[in-house]
């Protein structure tokens, strides 16, 4: 895996529960708004692929729960325990029948076995993560052949304006709870990032959607 190529503050599982635990309350009001055009797109993208399971990482909140199509079966995943019970109320609330589970666990090294997934699609989890190479790992081995990885979400800018807040933002990661100055190349290694699709999304390209295709089975 290749390194960042810029220095991060540490961020561990421990931090990340700490700072979802605080945001829960709030997470959709102050971040709803301004995901909004991102998670749309992560899940029209889901929508558009073939494959019916899908696993959706750092669920959050379920925000994006409602808007998969109701042939996609998703089983939802988060580190927080205080985010996950806003998602199980919302599923309640809106009668989505759908959603196989909602499950608190590490998208680092889960449960699932070997192949159990069409689609997997991580919205601003990449950042959050301490090790984004073993989430993509983690992944690739959940998904089936012939599947598709799809992540949404912030990364370094290249220069410029933005490029300066990131860095100077970098220095709350823990507060937080994700890293400002998280570059692509932290999540996907030089052969992976050939192949995949990047797509920058509205407002001004502040989020990027990457698809990456799961090479299909030798076999």
């Amino acid at each position: 895996m290749v390194s960042s190529p810029n220095p991060r503050s540490s961020l561990d599982a421990d931090s990340v529960r700490e700072a979802y635990r605080r945001w829960a309350h709030m997470y959709d009001k102050v971040f709803g708004g301004v995901s909004a055009f991102g998670r749309r797109r992560a899940v029209a993208a889901v929508n558009a692929l073939p494959g019916e399971r899908v696993l959706e990482v750092g669920v959050g909140t379920g925000l994006a729960l409602p808007s998969y199509r109701a042939e996609k079966r998703i089983t939802g995943i988060d580190l927080s325990e205080d985010m996950l019970a806003l998602a199980k109320e919302r599923v309640k609330r809106d009668g989505l029948r759908n959603i196989d589970e909602l499950l608190v666990m590490d998208a680092e090294q889960t449960s699932f076995a070997d192949n159990s997934f069409d689609i997997a699609v991580g919205m601003f989890v990449a950042s959050v993560v301490p090790h984004p190479d073993r989430l993509l790992a983690e992944l690739k081995r959940v998904v089936k052949p012939g599947g598709h990885i799809l992540f949404v979400n912030h990364f370094l800018a290249q220069r410029g304006i933005r490029l300066r807040v990131e860095r100077v933002m970098a220095r709350a990661s823990r507060a937080l709870g994700w890293h400002p100055d998280f570059a692509i190349e932290s999540l996907l290694p030089p052969e992976d990032l050939a192949r995949a699709t990047v797509t920058p999304v509205p407002p001004a390209g502040l989020f990027t959607l990457v698809t990456l295709p799961q090479e299909a089975s030798k076999e």
